[in-house]
């Protein structure tokens, strides 16, 4: 019995290694704050300063925006108009479904036949922004985010702030809560290793999970990408902040927005989360039951699976000895007993 008592811890300990291995950079995502590439507040130059025009643009002035087609609805007019009108010196690209295929087709062509069997178009949408910044660089904004507004003026939402201070960083993303990063804004050079390195994972992540949110969100959304930060900062090219550098800065929560000083606000958008989403929320509202209900279901797996081997060892034994089952001899140990002696003497 003890033999078969190490046997069955061992196969336990196996099939829990290889669990913690399957999530273990969800697991360290849970702790990374990204601290040690933030970008404080206090390296961003003031409006206005001379200090901005200084320093060295690394990501080219382009501003990237992705729709269905050319157009954009009423809602958001105004704002992506005011982020325009504050940036007339960059350049401004809008990547409808069909001129994002063109440029894949015409580009990237080694992608084409993954990029077309996506199942939801916001894949196909996630995707396309990875790939014209490492084509072209510059910035991407999605629609529902918009330059921040610190001071009043006409318009609800609009830009107050210009992205050029942004620009002296060889590629940036930004943090996002509970863990990890969004893909919601984000910029680099052209050609960064970062960025080569997620459009060059994204064949391998593509599966289904089920669930559409979770199937989009850990194949080309934020999930994906911030699983591939985490490796990227474990891989040691997450250094050099010069023209070359390949370390990817972090634009923190107040930075980013719902501050005086932020750079960005967000629009009514995300029209593609469904029920599958809102149960995911659910979930992270309600994660200290679940973890309580996933000990005891664990336990209880534990268990079955303890009772399940000790039968199966306890019929080999019996079979070995040549011993009958209890339904044949009524469930007496007198008669096993006596049937074991009878052999022996034999």
């Amino acid at each position: 019995m003890r033999r078969s008592v190490v046997v069955f811890l061992l196969v336990n300990l196996l099939v829990i290694a290889f669990l913690v291995r399957s999530v273990f950079t969800l697991i360290t995502l849970l702790t990374e704050t990204g601290d040690a590439d933030a970008i404080t507040h206090a390296e961003i130059p003031a409006l206005d300063t001379p200090l901005i025009e200084s320093r060295p643009q690394l990501i080219p002035k382009i501003i990237h925006q992705t729709y269905i087609n050319e157009t954009i609805p009423e809602r958001w007019l105004e704002p992506v108009q005011q982020c325009r009108d504050m940036h007339e010196d960059y350049e401004y690209k809008l990547w409808t479904d069909a001129s994002s295929r063109e440029f894949i087709v015409d580009e990237y062509p080694w992608f084409l036949d993954t990029y077309d069997k996506y199942p939801f178009a916001i894949q196909r949408a996630d995707v396309i922004r990875y790939f014209v910044l490492v084509h072209f660089g510059g910035t991407y904004i999605d629609l529902d985010d918009v330059c921040a507004t610190p001071i009043p003026v006409k318009a609800e939402f609009g830009c107050a702030r210009r992205l050029d201070p942004l620009n002296s960083y060889p590629a940036w993303l930004h943090r996002t809560e509970p863990t990890g990063i969004s893909n919601d804004a984000m910029a680099s050079a052209p050609h960064h290793p970062f960025f080569l390195y997620v459009i060059e994972s994204l064949a391998s992540y593509d599966r289904d999970w089920g669930l559409p949110y979770v199937t989009v969100m850990y194949t080309t959304g934020p999930l994906f990408l911030s699983v591939l930060w985490k490796n990227y900062m474990s891989s040691g090219k997450n250094v050099g902040d010069g023209e070359d550098g390949g370390r990817v800065r972090i634009l923190t929560s107040d930075d980013y927005h719902q501050k005086p000083w932020s750079f960005f606000n967000t629009f009514v958008g995300s029209s593609w989360h469904g029920d599958d989403a809102r149960f995911i929320f659910w979930m992270g509202d309600n994660w200290l039951l679940l973890t309580t209900m996933g000990f005891l279901v664990v336990g209880v797996v534990a268990l079955i699976s303890w009772w399940l081997w000790t039968k199966i060892v306890t019929m080999g034994q019996r079979k070995q000895y040549g011993m009958k089952p209890r339904w044949w001899t009524g469930g007496s140990r007198w008669n096993q007993k006596v049937d074991l002696e009878n052999r022996r003497h034999d």
